[in-house]
């Protein structure tokens, strides 16, 4: 483990909260914690986590910080004004666990890297149960000797971890990841729907393809537990912050010149989702507004 003494972490959500928890109970380092929320960071201080007062009381005080935020704009609004730009130290290492912006990711390096300090990005990827259980994926962006550095503690919350280039490349990664899963996802929502119209029972339909070549993490996780029981809950990964994501594949895919139509139909389907009132709702929901 890296001989550091402090780790910061700011962003409480529904993974960071246990990501956190995670890092207190098997890092063996000090942890100070930050969130916008009184009821995450009271129920981390009990188990051992300081609470800061501030983003610029954790930067100040730690040696690493972890960023576990909803989309780029809540990490720039961290980064900059009284935050990690202004408060940085030299050594100091940044790693962002959210899903973001490729060219923010590269440029918030680069400032800090003429201040002698470390981004690295690290995107998460799993359920809140595997963030629960420390089991989740995680695709990093850093220079080498970064990743050596960073692993260890990734390894607190994470069974695997893999480093994918140097920085911005474990947001490219996860930014296709997630892609893939919502055109996934879209499909299976479209399949239920069909078979729901000739005769065919919905869980009958996914367990028979989780048994050949549709098979997926999205069918056994989204589609079984969510789009076939109608399970669409607020405070999971919502249709709001399933479309910002998607936005970051397109922007990608425009840069480079290229046409993705399938991506850009899922984000049609998204966005109409969200018009029809279900944006707080776990993305999965767009299942329940096929044919209306």
């Amino acid at each position: 483990m890296p001989a550091y003494n402090t780790i910061g972490f700011i962003g409480l959500g529904v993974m960071g909260e246990p990501i956190c928890r995670n890092l207190v109970k098997k890092s063996g380092k000090r942890m100070i914690a930050f969130d916008v929320a009184a009821e995450p960071l009271a129920r981390l201080q009990a188990e051992g986590a300081k609470a800061a007062g501030s983003v610029a009381d954790v930067v100040r005080q730690s040696d690493w910080l972890f960023l576990c935020l909803p989309s780029a704009k809540h990490v720039r609004a961290v980064f900059e004004g009284d935050g990690i730009l202004k408060n940085i130290r030299s050594g100091q290492i940044v790693v962002d666990l959210g899903t973001s912006s490729v060219g923010q990711t590269r440029e918030f390096a680069k400032l800090l890297q003429a201040k002698d300090a470390s981004w690295a990005d690290a995107p998460i990827a799993r359920t809140r149960q595997a963030a629960q259980d420390g089991t989740l994926s995680v695709m990093v962006g850093a220079t080498p000797a970064l990743y050596t550095e960073i692993e260890p503690l990734i390894g607190c919350f994470a069974t695997d971890v893999t480093h994918c280039g140097d920085v911005g490349s474990g947001q490219v990664t996860k930014i296709l990841n997630n892609m893939v899963l919502f055109e996934t996802v879209n499909a299976l929502a479209e399949a239920v729907a069909v078979a729901k119209q000739n005769g065919v029972d919905p869980k009958l339909l996914l367990d028979t393809l989780s048994k050949g070549s549709a098979d997926s993490f999205a069918l056994r996780n989204h589609g079984m537990k969510a789009i076939v029981p109608g399970n669409f809950p607020e405070r999971a990964f919502s249709t709001e912050y399933a479309l910002k994501d998607l936005s970051y594949a397109l922007e990608l895919a425009a840069d480079a010149g290229l046409k993705i139509r399938g991506a850009e139909l899922v984000r049609t389907i998204l966005q109409e989702a969200i018009d029809a009132g279900s944006g707080d709702n776990y993305f999965p929901v767009i299942a329940k507004h096929i044919g209306r």
